[in-house]
């Protein structure tokens, strides 16, 4: 463990660096380093199979739009690191949450003349114009767990059933309901937190909130949507402000794990923040699969957690795109669906060891 925190830690250090912009738009090459065996020790519970010299002689772009959360913070050091194992130049590029900026650095990987494309998309509209690009380029690209808008560019399109996974989230939360109505009598009032809706994955993850509440009119009082953009400063705030006009919230459903710190600090002055089967407990559950979540369900204040396999649509990611440089694909075109799961407080000790953020420490 100590070696996976070093290693995570190393990754959100140079976090700091880039998400201040001292990078700029230019890449920073990695070393091309071949190690054997595809299962190298560094990077310890962050390691992913790669075939050693896979990608020898090969440069490849591997374009990130942010590492403020625990999931990207992961994501990039798993695949940076399994690109080098491979034996690839890596030209690496953080375009800070700007899009115009991604598309201007993927237009220098295409300069540079990269191989192949990985990148982490900023929205879906964007992912459309990066992969155009790259489709102009004769480029092979992958798009890493974020989809495009559409499909009228060609990618490889690596990410989790959103929608799929945030049901089987909230189907567990409205059992819990169902039982804590049996005792009261009383409808509960729920919550849901969504997230950017110009992002492919905020909206389907809405829609499987929706779907497992559908049915239950009898359960429920009308759901209250609370708009965080994916950011934790508007999340807060506008958690703040819906609970201060409906107190009596008693069911909330966070789009990202990440969140949690502000759900936790709207709720703990109002005597709401509680364990599962303390009186007034708030039923809770998110998605993503970070560590805090799972730190917060082995202490049984969150109820379940819709888990995306971060280290499986990392290895999908390279070695998909492996297959299409090896084969003289420019333009591959496939959608590789991550079924993710649901942790729940029911199944926790079975499945949580199957959670990456279970598997990992947090930045301190």
């Amino acid at each position: 463990m100590n070696k996976i925190w070093r290693v995570l830690t190393t990754g959100f250090c140079l976090t700091l660096v880039t998400a201040c912009g001292s990078v700029g738009g230019n890449a920073t090459p990695s070393s091309n380093a071949t190690s054997a065996g595809g299962s190298a020790s560094a990077g310890g519970g962050l390691n992913i199979n790669v075939e050693a010299g896979s990608l020898a002689g090969k440069t490849i772009c591997f374009n990130f739009q942010a590492l403020e959360t625990e999931f990207w913070a992961a994501g990039k050091t798993a695949i940076s690191e399994a690109l080098t194992r491979a034996g690839a130049k890596v030209l690496e590029f953080n375009s800070n949450e700007d899009a115009n900026r991604q598309l201007e650095q993927i237009q220098d990987c295409v300069t540079q003349k990269a191989d192949g494309i990985i990148f982490i998309p900023q929205d879906g509209a964007s992912a459309n114009t990066v992969i155009s690009a790259a489709n102009t380029a004769n480029v092979p690209v992958v798009a890493f767990n974020r989809p495009p808008a559409d499909e009228s560019g060609k990618a490889i399109v690596v990410v989790a059933d959103n929608r799929g996974v945030a049901k089987q989230t909230v189907e567990y939360m409205v059992t819990v309901a169902q039982k804590q109505m049996a005792a009261t009598g009383k409808k509960l009032q729920p919550l849901i937190m969504v997230g950017d809706l110009a992002d492919v994955n905020a909206v389907d993850r809405r829609s499987g909130y929706f779907d497992a509440m559908a049915g239950h009119d009898d359960l429920f009082q009308k759901s209250i949507e609370v708009e965080t953009k994916w950011d934790a400063t508007t999340a807060q705030q506008n958690l703040q402000s819906a609970m201060q006009a409906n107190p009596k919230v008693d069911f909330v459903f966070t789009s990202s794990d990440f969140m949690y710190p502000q759900i936790q600090s709207v709720l703990s002055p109002l005597g709401k923040w509680k364990v599962s089967g303390e009186d007034g407990h708030v039923i809770l559950g998110g998605l993503d699969g970070d560590n805090r979540a799972c730190g917060l369900m082995k202490t049984k204040y969150v109820d379940s957690t819709g888990v995306q396999d971060l280290l499986f649509e990392a290895e999908k990611s390279i070695s998909e795109l492996t297959a299409a440089i090896k084969a003289g694909e420019t333009a591959p075109s496939k959608k590789v669906l991550d079924p993710g799961f649901a942790l729940t407080l029911a199944n926790m000790d079975t499945k949580q060891n199957d959670m990456w953020g279970c598997v990992i420490e947090p930045p301190k």
